[in-house]
């Protein structure tokens, strides 16, 4: 952990309190380097779901701010200040960018806590140290781009070139704001895009000190624009928009659909999208350490309050094992993720994003008891955390492969438990899904372990662990979780194009 995450980390609930007295929370949209309100002077409020109250408004931005920032990013990118700059020099940018969002890590933690409520710890282990690698991780990447040439009769050349695609919508979720925007707008930037951010609009503090800190580093004005507001409007005239490249989107399949259809009525934009999960862990009776494997389990379901695109919310546990491990999965569970206060460092899980996410989670718990489901613990609003979006960690045994809870995805703090007989059942299982973002697997036999990882259907395999990875790893699913790969250089090609170049040579 770098020095300022250290620093910050050793804070008590009452220090952070202190630190949000007098805060600077002024959001507004961030159009050609400065800040602005929307055209109209709408806004909307923005609640902290912790405590229920309003603590920000922000702009209700339309088409007409819209507009304004493609036309931004339009001249930015056609001016070739970035599109073009030497490797070396946007490099540096980014370099600069990375070291500023790490030095600014204190506000940023504390906007992304007062919209989502996600605890502070989250914030300092998680979003800011990986956003910080994410802009390191490409800026690394730009000097290393290559072409390549082709081998052709003696009178013709031919090369092929990579270069930035133009004006990139990027519309990122909730449930980790700063992280998702980082991952997104890290290759769109390296590769000499200019973007356009649309934050989700119960999360929109972190965007706008981003695109500040942008400018900051030496990035030119209009290649980082953010405009807030609700999906409906800003969020599809970015999508519908004729003069915007690509839009890579993450957040719901419903309105992921919705990107592509806007793609085709518009003009035909590429479009990239991961859209969640119901993921499996599947625990063998063969496993060589049970208690690292509930540990496991535990946090995959758990952290972030369960809001996780590929949460590990069905637990496929072999029959002979199937009893062991609920009662073990149980206790772990309540002793660690104890709802609170999201600005204490010793909380582990804070609110649902809003009170509306609340309702939805809590209607899934009812849905599972109706159905039949048997609940272990949890289930309800926990004591004394009434005035706050809470929901306690929740466990369901004995689910049926068919129940709601099995097949639909509750982004919240809810686990099914399911009985296999064996790998076969839980392959078939863990494919019978509409998702296919994540998957893991619990076993000490290699056949049964490289069996499970080429069969699943999933963009993303753990065997004997769960949720591993780095900037290295393709993240994205199958099926309609989504066609994008995040963090990766593989990402790098969804944010450029190929261009052909055949040369006839007179002699």
């Amino acid at each position: 952990m770098s020095a300022p995450f250290q620093t910050l980390a050793q804070r008590s609930t009452a220090d952070w309190h202190q630190r949000l007295q007098g805060f600077d929370y002024r959001i507004q949209n961030f159009i050609d380097g400065e800040r602005c309100d929307a055209l109209s002077g709408a806004t909307f409020d923005v609640v902290n779901p912790a405590t229920g109250q309003v603590h920000a408004t922000a702009p209700r931005s339309e088409q007409a701010d819209v507009d304004l920032a493609v036309k931004a990013a339009r001249k930015a990118f056609s001016a070739g200040g970035w599109s073009r700059l030497a490797p070396r020099e946007r490099m540096a940018v980014l370099y600069r960018f990375a070291d500023l969002i790490e030095a600014n890590t204190e506000a940023l933690a504390m906007l992304d806590v007062l919209d989502t409520g996600k605890p502070i710890s989250d914030m300092l282990e998680v979003d800011i140290p990986g956003s910080v690698l994410s802009f390191r991780f490409f800026a690394e990447t730009i000097d290393k781009l290559e072409g390549s040439v082709t081998s052709t009769t003696p009178e013709a050349l031919h090369y092929i070139l990579r270069q930035p695609l133009g004006v990139v919508g990027l519309i990122v979720p909730w449930n980790y704001p700063l992280l998702m925007a980082a991952w997104k707008l890290a290759p769109a930037l390296a590769m000499g895009n200019t973007v356009v951010l649309k934050p989700a609009e119960q999360s929109p503090g972190s965007a706008v000190l981003l695109a500040e800190l942008f400018v900051q580093a030496g990035g030119p004005p209009g290649v980082f624009n953010v405009v807030q507001g609700h999906g409906a409007q800003a969020g599809a005239a970015l999508a519908l928009h004729m003069n915007v490249d690509k839009i890579a989107f993450t957040g719901s399949v419903e309105v992921g659909k919705k990107m592509f259809i806007y793609a085709g009525q518009s003009n035909m934009k590429r479009v990239t999208t991961e859209c969640g999960g119901k993921s499996p862990q599947i625990i063998l009776a063969d496993v060589a350490d049970l208690d690292r494997a509930v540990s496991y389990a535990v946090n995959g379901i758990f952290a972030n309050q369960g809001e996780v695109c590929n949460a590990g919310s069905r637990l496929l546990v072999q029959d002979s094992l199937y009893d062991e491990f609920v009662e073990r999965f149980s206790a772990v569970a309540q002793a660690r993720y104890l709802p609170g206060d999201p600005f204490d460092p010793r909380t582990k899980m804070g609110p649902m994003v809003s009170f509306d996410q609340q309702r939805r989670v809590l209607g899934y718990i009812d849905k599972a008891r109706e159905e039949g489901g048997r609940l272990v613990f949890g289930g309800t609003v926990p004591q004394g955390l009434e005035h706050g979006a809470y929901v306690s960690p929740t466990l369901y045994a004995d689910i049926d492969p068919a129940m709601t809870l099995a097949r639909e995805e509750v982004f919240g703090p809810v686990a099914a438990a399911i009985r296999v007989s064996g790998l076969d059942h839980a392959l078939s299982i863990a494919n019978d899904s509409i998702y296919g973002l994540a998957a893991s697997v619990w076993t000490q036999d290699i056949d049964k372990a490289l069996t499970f990882a080429r069969d699943v259907e999933a963009g993303i395999v753990w065997v004997n662990c769960f949720d591993h990875g780095d900037m290295t790893q393709p993240w994205g699913g199958f099926k309609q979780s989504g066609n994008g790969r995040d963090r990766c250089l593989e990402a790098l090609t969804q944010y450029s194009q190929t261009k052909s170049i055949w040369v006839h040579l007179n002699r």
